[in-house]
């Protein structure tokens, strides 16, 4: 009886924690072109992003991309209606800036209780071209659960920032592309409850988690030359299975898997001057993440662009639907995009609780 009593409580303490979801979005930065097509982007990447989703992507690069500015801004029904309420929009923008405090997101929840808050911040200035990215990344995500004024609250909090380079090769034409990404990446992060009654208080020495390594991505992709293009790809996160060195503060972070994931896309002839890009992804292919259902893990998404400017993209993510528009040209990137992740505390639960986000990007440089 004894036993039985402590695995419950044990079940429930983590089940209690509030997490990053790594499974479906293992990728370190997020491009919001690929969350509008549902994140599976593995086949499609043909510009900085590589370095993150397939570097074997830049074998497919146009021009010289040179970004001094490549900001994405990223919130969630929750984050909106924490910090926007009913108030004028002075205190909106007050309660933006309070909501990645700790106790302030905890109080403004108070207020409100029942949502979870979502936002993040990053920034990628890189310049890119044909089988070369170089650039430096900064990403910070924080969120919050607060189900009912008498329950814990949750918080989860991950900054990361480092240099990054990739590098492509490209064989027979171009028809078997191969690619490495390197990420000098310090990591610093946080996941804590606190009681109904507890104070809202981090010790940054003991709470924190920090750490630093170098995080290499292996990516190959093969185009046959043939009607409508079919592709596949395979990519292997942390491929030399490196661990976080120079652990601080509380300690490192969770260990960041080996994993691969798999894509497969065609591109069917539309008009001279459009195109359609099909894709599907399957993340974690090793089911590393054994308590995310496999559903979760199969994505899908498409793109149609007009002259390589106008772009309208679709796509269903971690068992919800997807969905952006574009405008890009030599030197600006605008995107508009919209996704969402399972927010379930159920094990294996598929399209139970929408957790809604909106995206938007800009890049801009010569």
């Amino acid at each position: 009886m004894k036993l039985i009593l402590l695995t419950l409580f044990f079940s429930q303490f983590s089940w209690a924690i509030l997490n990053f979801e790594d499974a479906a979005y293992p990728e370190i930065m997020t491009s919001s072109r690929a969350l509008a097509m549902g994140n599976a982007y593995m086949n499609k990447v043909d510009d900085s992003w590589s370095a993150f989703y397939n570097p074997a992507g830049l074998g497919t690069v146009r021009g010289v991309q040179f970004h001094l500015t490549n900001i994405h801004l990223e919130t969630n029904n929750g984050y909106l209606d924490v910090t926007g309420g009913q108030g004028s929009f002075f205190d909106s923008m007050t309660n933006y800036t309070k909501a990645f405090k700790a106790d302030g997101l905890r109080e403004l929840m108070a207020e409100d209780p029942g949502n979870t808050s979502h936002a993040r911040v990053a920034l990628f200035p890189n310049i890119t071209f044909r089988g070369l990215t170089l650039g430096w990344v900064y990403s910070k995500q924080n969120r919050g659960r607060l189900e009912s004024a008498t329950s814990d609250f949750e918080l989860a909090e991950r900054t990361d920032w480092g240099p990054v380079i990739a590098l492509n090769l490209s064989l027979f034409g171009g028809v078997v592309k191969f690619g490495v990404s390197g990420t000098y990446l310090t990591r610093k992060q946080i996941q804590k409850d606190f009681g109904p009654s507890d104070p809202t208080t981090i010790d940054e020495e003991v709470d924190y988690r920090k750490g630093s390594m170098t995080y290499l991505i292996a990516g190959t992709r093969i185009t046959l030359p043939i009607f409508m293009l079919p592709t596949f790809s395979v990519v292997y996160r942390n491929s030399s299975n490196s661990d976080w060195y120079g652990a601080e503060l509380g300690g490192a972070p969770d260990k960041i898997p080996q994993t691969m994931d798999a894509g497969f896309s065609l591109t069917p002839y539309t008009a001279r001057n459009a195109r359609l890009h099909i894709e599907a992804n399957y993340k974690d292919v090793g089911n590393y993440y054994e308590d995310v259902g496999r559903k979760r893990k199969l994505l899908f998404g498409m793109e149609f662009d007009w002259a390589r400017t106008f772009f309208v993209r679709l796509g269903a993510g971690d068992g919800w639907g997807s969905g952006g528009v574009g405008v890009r040209n030599k030197r600006f990137i605008f995107d508009l995009t919209t996704y969402a992740i399972e927010s379930s505390r159920e094990s294996n639960a598929y399209r139970e609780k929408e957790d809604r986000r909106y995206v938007i990007s800009v890049a801009s440089g010569f």
